[in-house]
């Protein structure tokens, strides 16, 4: 098996019943695991509902570290696409000419300075300043507060061999917070002073209703996108003809970067809470006990995808769940599609091919399931095509 392979691991419980189960800090959570069934139950924000207490949607989940709702994500229609609307144009700002060219400048200057190392700890080193400095262009403020971020370490609220860290969240929130303060007493274009501006309804935005959109920014595409960066890097590793034919076919581009999101399907799962006793695959589910969407197991569903444990890079039919699926798709669905799509042709122009040195696996254990969702380390040697 290659390096970079993630294997499935729901695949005999996605055949047989359909589901599994995890036992979340004595909050029970059924996991869905068909393609059909998550996008059903995806659909049914009546019967499975977002807008349940602060953090317990989250798996594992955040209810004991947070208390601000995250908006719009922990919100059901109507309130949800309200809010959504406040955001929506603002996330999809990563589609302007003038966005894409800054990201590239940031994408290439870093991989220059990866070329010139002997070897790179991706994780720390690569895709972690990625996805910070990119963050930048998506808040609209100075590049240089990437370093702030950067320093937080790749995640922002759990440290070395802690679920949840109650103390390392703090440190988003108290940041979170005085940045607000420096907006409305400083009002610009940053994210944090368009939101201070923004109505719903005919009224602004509370300041905790601010917040709320702010830690799902920061804390949404922070793990994922270096999920989805440092696999990439992986997979090319183990791949190199792969690397030669994205240079030799820029045109199946767009579709690489579906297949690549698809395959390493950065977040395993998302949860609902049920708002009724109803029942999903003949199995009773109560009112107020939770359920989980499993992205990762819906995108390997060999009823809706051929060949589904490999990377096919100009798959044409490719309806994966990786952003989620109905009215909660991910906002940040654009930015991320554009780091990849930036990284891989940046990749294809500087970089001949790539050696993985050493690594560490991250594995996430579910219940009965162990999922391989990437690294906790990755040593590589870049090597470049000049």
């Amino acid at each position: 098996m290659k390096k970079s392979a993630l294997p499935d691991p729901f695949e005999e419980a996605r055949l047989q019943a359909g589901l599994g189960h995890i036992n979340d800090q004595d909050d029970p959570v059924l996991m869905v695991l068909r393609h059909k069934d998550v996008r059903k139950c995806a659909h049914q924000w009546q019967r499975f509902q977002s807008g349940a207490e602060p953090g317990r949607i989250v798996v594992p989940s955040e209810v004991n570290i947070r208390k601000t709702r995250q908006i719009p994500f922990e919100l059901d229609p109507p309130q949800h696409g309200q809010y959504r609307a406040v955001v929506e144009q603002w996330f999809k700002r990563p589609l302007e000419p003038a966005y894409r060219a800054a990201l590239k400048v940031q994408i290439d200057d870093l991989i220059d300075e990866v070329l010139g190392k002997e070897k790179v700890e991706v994780v720390s080193e690569f895709s972690l300043p990625l996805q910070s400095r990119a963050l930048t262009l998506l808040l609209n403020i100075p590049y240089e507060e990437a370093e702030t971020w950067i320093s937080w370490g790749t995640h922002v609220f759990r440290s070395e061999g802690e679920a949840l860290d109650g103390d390392k969240a703090a440190i988003l929130y108290d940041y979170i917070d005085e940045q607000i303060d420096q907006a409305i007493d400083n009002p610009g274009e940053d994210l944090y002073s368009v939101l201070l501006r923004a109505e719903v309804e005919g009224k602004k935005l509370t300041r905790e209703e601010v917040k709320g959109v702010m830690i799902l920014t920061f804390a949404g595409g922070r793990d994922t996108v270096i999920n989805a960066v440092t696999n990439s890097i992986a997979y090319f590793a183990d791949h190199p003809e792969s690397l030669v034919r994205l240079r030799e076919e820029p045109e199946i581009m767009g579709k690489a970067v579906e297949e690549l999101i698809r395959y390493f399907a950065p977040l395993t799962h998302m949860g609902r809470v049920a708002t009724e006793d109803t029942e999903v695959c003949e199995h009773a589910v109560q009112a107020d006990s939770r359920i989980s969407l499993c992205w990762a197991s819906a995108n390997r569903d060999a009823s809706v995808f051929e060949k589904p444990n490999e990377v096919v890079l100009d798959r044409k039919l490719n309806p994966h769940l990786s952003f989620g699926f109905g009215h909660h798709k991910c906002l940040g669905a654009t930015h991320t599609r554009q780091i990849m799509k930036i990284l891989l042709h940046s990749l294809t122009e500087k970089v001949k091919s790539i050696q993985i040195e050493d690594r560490s696996e991250n594995i996430e254990e579910w219940g009965q399931f162990n999922r391989k969702v990437g690294y906790h380390s990755i040593h590589v040697s870049f090597n470049s095509n000049s």
